[in-house]
């Protein structure tokens, strides 16, 4: 079962809003037993979306489309899906009633006459209701083939579809196929070297030839290696993969921080609260990033003490006790002065271990240390563990890269693998 989704708007054309719905959509869709197909963005033009609307039912079994169901006159979604259907747009006076009623609920005096445009509804199509915003969804059957057209406003789309669209496609694929995935999380080896070292080991098993593919998935400082069956029930899918994923985790050992979607920092928190310790973070380059997504994690209050941004030298020397001559011997790009840095903001915030990050995130390089150049430590009752490495990419990369690979170094100081 193949199904497209279709994101109208010419804002994801201009690259003003990106297109989250359609990475949603495709991930619940394998909930249900479907394939997505495509991934396709149309702008605000009724002639174009026709034209794509066709395409796709000509493809796929069913097809999904977001956005351009509001009541201004660059929302023509309605209009497309009534050419390609052959039919013409009614006015639902139950619609119009509730639109009525729902203006008068938001202590409108008035609702705008244009508003109406959102009760006018293909003949044939059925409506999805939209308790969260004033565009009903729609479902219509072109050629035998399902469309539903949902708002893209991604409260309202998640909403719709998990009452009404993900069901309906679920009894339309019926018992006996579900799409199944498992996620390793690595850190600190890029998506080239980690698919290099698997290639073999994903031969030699015949994996592929079993019904799992792999995928990987990267993003600063992380690869996602995705591994992905096809079975009658989720357990028998679950069971191609084990195996598989067994095999690749015993390979990659140490680098695999968690699976599917655990995060770097979760894990971190979560190591910290089963061994009972306190952090405290000092930062140079990330600039206070490395807080921020330990500030993520629901809990990190029971183990974060808090942080200091310690960007300018003086900073370091005033505020963490980092020795001048240390930093003039070895300059504020050097595994010494992370260390001390470290060490600085343990006592600082009586914390049982200090985690620090100094580098160069550019544009130009710094003492010598040329751009992406990241040094950091870890600092706790046991002593103090140093890292140098090099972060790719411009500014914003290098500083997201750097707050990955120092929560990775972290993680393996408390799992005892640093």
């Amino acid at each position: 079962m193949r199904c497209e989704i279709i994101g109208v708007g010419t804002e994801l054309l201009l690259g003003q809003i990106v297109n989250t719905n359609a990475a949603w959509i495709g991930q619940r869709l394998a909930d249900v037993g479907w394939d997505c197909l495509r991934h396709t963005a149309v702008g605000d033009n009724q002639e174009r979306i026709a034209e794509v609307l066709r395409e796709a039912l000509g493809r796929a079994d069913a097809v999904i489309v977001t956005g351009g169901l509001g009541p201004t006159q660059d929302d023509v979604t309605r209009e497309a899906i009534a050419a390609v259907a052959g039919v013409a747009l009614r006015r639902d006076p139950e619609i119009e009633r509730w639109l009525q009623e729902r203006f008068a609920g938001f202590g409108q005096r008035r609702m705008a006459q244009m508003n109406l445009r959102q009760a006018d509804v293909p003949e044939g199509a059925r409506t999805i209701d939209n308790p969260r915003g004033t565009a009903p969804g729609l479902i219509i059957e072109i050629g035998g083939r399902p469309l539903y057209a949902v708002p893209g406003v991604p409260r309202e789309m998640e909403g719709m579809l998990e009452r009404v669209v993900l069901p309906d496609l679920a009894a339309r694929a019926g018992e006996g196929r579900a799409i199944v995935s498992r996620t390793l999380r690595t850190a600190g080896v890029g998506e080239s070297l980690l698919a290099e070292r698997l290639t073999p080991l994903w031969e030699s098993t015949g994996a592929a030839g079993g019904g799992v593919t792999m995928a990987y998935l990267a993003s600063p400082g992380e690869v996602r290696v995705r591994l992905t069956a096809v079975g009658a029930t989720r357990e028998e899918a679950l069971n191609r993969i084990a195996p598989v994923e067994g095999t690749v985790g015993d390979e990659l050992g140490p680098i695999v921080y968690g699976f599917d979607e655990e995060t770097l920092e979760q894990v971190v928190t979560r190591l910290l609260g089963e061994r009972g310790l306190s952090l405290a973070t000092a930062e140079s380059l990330t600039g206070g990033l490395v807080g921020g997504r330990l500030t993520n994690v629901p809990g990190a209050s029971d183990h974060y003490r808090g942080g200091v941004v310690a960007y300018a030298t003086e900073a370091k020397v005033a505020i963490l006790g980092v020795d001048q001559k240390l930093l003039d011997e070895h300059t504020p790009v050097s595994e010494p002065v992370a260390a001390a840095m470290a060490e600085g903001v343990r006592l600082a915030f009586s914390a049982d271990v200090g985690l620090a990050t100094t580098g160069v995130a550019g544009p130009t390089e710094q003492g010598g240390r040329p751009v992406g150049s990241l040094c950091l430590a870890v600092a706790d009752a046991l002593g103090t563990v140093t890292a140098t490495m090099r972060a790719p990419g411009d500014r914003l990369q290098v500083r997201a890269w750097s707050t990955t690979l120092a929560l990775d170094l972290l993680r393996r100081r408390l799992e005892g693998v640093a």
